[in-house]
């Protein structure tokens, strides 16, 4: 004790001797006597529940608040992982066995309302019950985010006196004030053991700092909307919940106010929407479930549709008491002008991450702003993507921060992004587009590769701004965006995605009287359609392409809504009629001299014809197909025309060619990465092999199969292909093979009329 007074400021050592002579064991001190407390002199904070009191013989009660943990939270749910990762920091066990190790301060960090504190005071009740904190446990919440948050001198005042030191025994300095801090502490520790701080709400780490223990034996537990790093602490970074957690804290609240309120129960599914409608934040599910407790005739669907419907979701995230927006601003006003910014601008973002070469777009810089991109991580208001360079707002955060936006600042922020996009998307799509050979040009991509790696990245956000044309200021990029995706959906199969662009498009150009765009928009639509087996919506799309085609005297444009609806008739087996049109289609394209466009008619004839059992006419129309692929230099559809000419040998007998024509199919579809092609032609080449008896080799094909299909994101195709293969046995000579999946050729759901002769305007 006397070496730690020595080491202490000038005035320091009388204070502390003061203030230990009072509290000392034998000095007619009583640290439990009393009926009578006497406040007189002291100072709390208003967190302070319980208290210890010290009776001096002869003068005032020195109240100790000593016991001033809140109480346990009510409905308290999940967060097992956490619990055990600050159990192990503050556990004194594992502290002793790995001294070099010691952590002294564990941080909480997290999104305001994310259940920091509720954390941190479950924890400290379990450590205090394990007996790990016989000196008693402190708390404060220094009100970090608040217009006048506590301050470190202020912060040592009140632990002071919750220590037991009287008012006139704190000394003015603040430096003096730590020491007698430290040095109370270190004295506590020898008489009654270790001692437990939980600092609740700090908001930068010099309001934390002065308050750390100097004896190792103590512990500090932090929470902040900030990360702390420079407190050298145990960092937990706290993530909103999961979804079985969330479920169990609305069912649990609302169990608590009545045993038998099981509307959560009764109706999981609207239960899960509600969570997800809160954003999973505990704050946010707690007022719901504050909102159906006051109101016990309301069904959750009511309280979600509302959520739903509402203009701004926070407003109604408010119980009155508690508010998700107050909770976000109070870490908003703290902001400089360039991250408030940033925030507001991020809101913007389309897609549910952004990448750093859109932050800048965002902004209208150069590059992205790194020092404030990592500033709001810290404070947690923003958070990592899935991979180095992107970020994400909680979906709550997002509508708080879009809140903000004035409308000049929001419009000048989605034309950069529109026009950003656009210039890549047209790059990347470019790439996509035969007759250009990788690394000829200059420009962001140099292959294939790149660009469709980019588009797989972006594809989020492409999706998101493309749909930004049903705002008129944005809506001539953001057609011209939707343009540019067209390749790319189709080579990737994401017939979700083309159909809420389209439709997107539709309103824009229907707005505009732009029959033309609007025909090309149905046009990619109905093949979106089709490829997710909606055929009736498939056909009234083509259709009105068709008509919006013939009414501007488009006859390229006409070929292909025709061409699009034989292939419809063909999948419900109206044979004839599908023909019929395939050949009206092709008479168009000869009459425009769209030979890409062309050749696409003639490989999806060739599928009808071989449908219908003629099958040396559809081997004619796909050598004709093949031609014209070549000529065009169009590779890729070239690979799938290979398919449908193997499938068509086989049914024609000859084994032998439709091995070696499904073998140049898949050294193309490997080439330029169709995983889905690839697929369906190695099903192809298994069905091949079962034709000529080669069962084992058939069954090697369709679980490669399989596996090619579980790549291209297909998994039913996948089963089936596994099916196939646990069937697979000899077949007897002229059994008829099972039909393999048809492949269509693609380029129907081009983003226009193209000039004669472009590539990727073919019919499907």
């Amino acid at each position: 004790m006397a070496e730690l007074l020595a080491a202490g400021p000038p005035g320091v050592a009388g204070a502390v001797a003061r203030a230990m002579d009072r509290s000392a064991p034998g000095s007619g001190t009583s640290w439990y006597g009393g009926d009578h407390t006497d406040f007189r002199g002291g100072v709390f904070l208003r967190e302070v529940v319980g208290v210890q009191v010290v009776v001096q013989e002869g003068g005032a009660a020195v109240p100790e608040a000593m016991a001033g943990l809140p109480p346990r939270p009510g409905g308290f749910t999940g967060r097992e992982c956490e619990i055990e990762g600050l159990l192990c920091a503050l556990d004194p066990a594992g502290a002793r066995s790995n001294e070099t190790a010691l952590t002294l301060v564990a941080a909480v960090s997290g999104l305001g309302g994310i259940g920091k504190t509720a954390l941190a005071v479950e924890t400290a009740h379990l450590a205090r019950e394990r007996g790990w904190f016989p000196g008693g446990v402190l708390f404060i919440d220094l009100h970090g985010y608040d217009r006048e948050p506590v301050t470190a001198d202020r912060g040592l005042q009140a632990m002071l006196h919750a220590l037991g030191t009287p008012p006139e025994h704190v000394p003015t300095e603040t430096d003096e004030r730590a020491a007698l801090y430290r040095s109370v502490l270190a004295a506590r520790a020898h008489e009654r053991g270790r001692v437990l701080v939980l600092a609740d709400n700090a908001s930068s780490a010099d309001q934390v700092r002065l308050l750390l223990p100097g004896d190792s034996r103590h512990r500090i537990l932090v929470t902040s909307r900030d990360r702390l790093p420079q407190l050298g602490a145990r960092l937990l970074p706290l993530d909103q919940l999961g979804t079985r957690e969330a479920y169990e804290l609305l069912d649990r609240a609302l169990r608590i106010a009545d045993p038998y309120d099981a509307r959560v129960g009764e109706d999981p599914g609207t239960s899960d929407r509600l969570a997800s409608l809160c954003g999973h934040l505990p704050l946010a599910l707690q007022i719901a479930a504050a909102l159906l407790t006051v109101d016990p005739g309301k069904r959750v669907a009511e309280l979600v549709a509302e959520l739903t419907e509402a203009h701004d979701r926070l407003d109604h995230l408010d119980d009155g008491e508690r508010s998700v927006r107050a909770a976000f601003e109070l870490s908003y006003r703290r902001l400089p002008p360039g991250q408030a910014r940033l925030l507001r601008l991020l809101a913007l973002a389309p897609g549910s991450e952004v990448s750093d070469e859109v932050v800048a777009a965002l902004v209208g810089a150069g590059r992205p702003p790194a020092r404030d991109q990592h500033a709001l991580a810290r404070a947690h208001l923003v958070e990592r993507g899935r991979t180095r360079g992107w970020w994400r707002l909680h979906d709550l955060v997002r509508v708080f921060g879009a809140g903000l936006v004035v409308r000049t600042e929001g419009d000048a922020a989605r034309a950069r992004v529109l026009r950003h996009y656009l210039e890549r998307a047209r790059a990347a799509d470019a790439r996509l587009k035969p007759r250009i050979e990788d690394g000829k040009e200059t420009g962001p991509f140099r292959s294939r590769e790149e660009a469709l790696a980019w588009f797989d990245a972006e594809r989020a956000g492409l999706v998101a701004a493309a749909q930004w044309a049903t705002d008129r200021p944005l809506a001539s990029d953001a057609v011209r965006l939707a343009n540019a995706l067209g390749e790319y959906f189709e080579w990737r199969r994401f017939f979700d995605d083309t159909v809420a662009v389209c439709r997107a498009t539709c309103a824009a150009a229907r707005r505009e009287g732009d029959k033309a765009v609007e025909a090309a928009a149905w046009n990619r639509m109905g093949n979106a359609l089709r490829g997710g087996s909606r055929l009736r919506e498939a056909w009234a799309a083509h259709q009105r392409a068709g008509d919006l085609y013939h009414a501007v005297g488009h006859d390229n444009g006409k070929a292909m809504a025709v061409s699009n609806l034989g292939v419809v008739l063909g999948d419900v087996g109206h044979i004839d009629e599908a023909v019929e049109a395939f050949h009206i289609a092709l008479g168009l394209f000869r009459r425009t001299g769209d030979r890409h466009s062309e050749a696409g008619a003639w490989n999806n004839l060739a599928l009808t014809l071989r449908k219908s059992g003629r099958v040396d006419e559809a081997l004619n129309a796909l050598r004709t197909a093949l031609d014209l692929y070549r000529e065009t230099g169009d590779r890729p559809r070239e690979g799938r025309a290979w398919h449908n000419y193997a499938v068509a040998l086989n049914a024609r007998g000859r084994t032998a060619e439709a091995v070696t024509a499904c073998l140049d199919s898949l050294d193309i579809c490997e080439e330029f990465e169709d995983w889905h092609g690839s697929a369906r032609t190695l099903y192809a080449l298994g069905l091949v092999h079962e034709t000529a008896g080669d069962a084992e080799r058939a069954r090697a094909r369709m679980t490669q199969a399989a596996d090619a299909y579980e790549r291209a994101g297909s998994p039913k195709e996948a089963e089936q292909a596994r099916r196939a293969a646990r069937l697979t046995g000899p077949v007897p000579t002229g059994t008829p093979a099972p039909a393999a999946p048809p492949a269509r050729t693609a380029g129907s759901a081009q983003p226009g009329p193209r000039r004669p002769g472009a590539p990727g305007s073919a019919g499907r």
